[in-house]
């Protein structure tokens, strides 16, 4: 647990903070999901990130590279409020039971809700269980959000690299919100805004392992360590370290939101168009998304959670 405030607050800083970091990283973001969801095997890596930058600047200035960022920022705030919440009162609830809290089960509940708990690092399987928790619920409410996301930003994917076959790409491609909306519906029905949430479950572990290692990273002294810089360093490295590790599944998961039929499917065509390393594509940029999205949102979260403090401290 990051703080000791209740966790509305945390959920509300938390929520807030992302949403910041969501605004300042989307351009990468939405490169990343084009250079993960394109048929084309020119764009690759960071010079096939280069060139969908690029071409998205020449064909639709600035404004194209915030392409579906209101869904896109809707879902993150949904999805990070759920997840602060949750993590920061389960958190609160097992570190009360584990320090033999005698009172009524009620009770702790109802302290874990609204009273300040002490942050404490749990075992490594309850900081992980706790994590992955609260993952699975705040992904279940936010993934038609991120589905929908996914479809705006891979629309024209494919039209940077492929030439004339782009023409035709983009008369097929559904406008704006409402035509991605219905198109979803209209080929996979209602569980099409849920497509990749069941089979990459597992991913639920990122945002723990992330919170595992940041607080493991607290644990280290630094000395001459400025405060906001120390809490972007470890939001950063954290989320890099998490992502590295479970990168495959990221890749599934967007595919499958794209339209890709199942991982399986994804993998065996990664993996037939450039071996294991097809696993991975896009894995840079992901990386350097997450650094400075994660990073970002911890140093304005605890810059939130400090302006709360010190308001709270005026008004005694």
């Amino acid at each position: 647990m990051s703080s000791s405030l209740p966790p509305l607050v945390q959920a509300c800083s938390g929520a807030l903070a992302s949403a910041s970091a969501n605004t300042i990283s989307y351009p990468l973001d939405l490169v990343t999901t084009k250079l993960q969801t394109t048929r084309s095997r020119k764009a690759r890596g960071l010079r096939g990130a280069l060139a969908i930058f690029h071409h998205i600047l020449r064909a639709e200035g600035l404004s194209g590279l915030y392409d579906g960022i209101l869904t896109d920022t809707a879902s993150t705030l949904l999805s990070n409020f759920l997840y602060f919440y949750f993590y920061t009162l389960l958190h609160a609830l097992v570190a009360r039971q584990r320090a033999q809290d005698s009172a009524p089960t009620l009770s702790i509940i109802r302290r874990a809700v609204m009273s300040p708990t002490a942050p404490v690092l749990l075992p490594v399987p309850a900081e992980l269980a706790v994590g992955f928790i609260a993952g699975v619920a705040s992904r279940a409410v936010s993934t038609p959000l991120s589905v929908i996301t996914v479809h705006l930003q891979s629309d024209d994917d494919d039209d940077s690299q492929d030439g004339e076959s782009s023409k035709s790409n983009h008369a097929q491609a559904p406008a704006g919100l409402a035509g991605v909306v219905r198109s979803i519906y209209a080929t996979r029905g209602l569980g099409g805004f849920w497509a990749g949430f069941a089979p990459t479950l597992p991913l639920a572990f990122t945002p723990a392992l992330t919170f595992l290692l940041i607080q493991l990273f607290r644990r280290v002294r630094l000395p001459h360590t400025v405060r906001s810089a120390r809490a972007f360093a470890d939001g950063a490295c954290a989320n890099a370290l998490a992502l590295a590790a479970l990168y495959p599944l990221v890749l599934a998961k967007v595919r499958v939101q794209a339209g890709a039929r199942d991982m399986s499917t994804v993998w065996r065509g990664a993996r037939a168009q450039r071996g294991w390393a097809g696993l991975y594509d896009g894995l840079g940029i992901q990386i350097l998304k997450g650094f400075v999205s994660q990073g970002v949102t911890m140093l304005v979260k605890q810059r939130i959670e400090l302006a709360i403090v010190s308001l709270h401290m005026r008004g005694r």
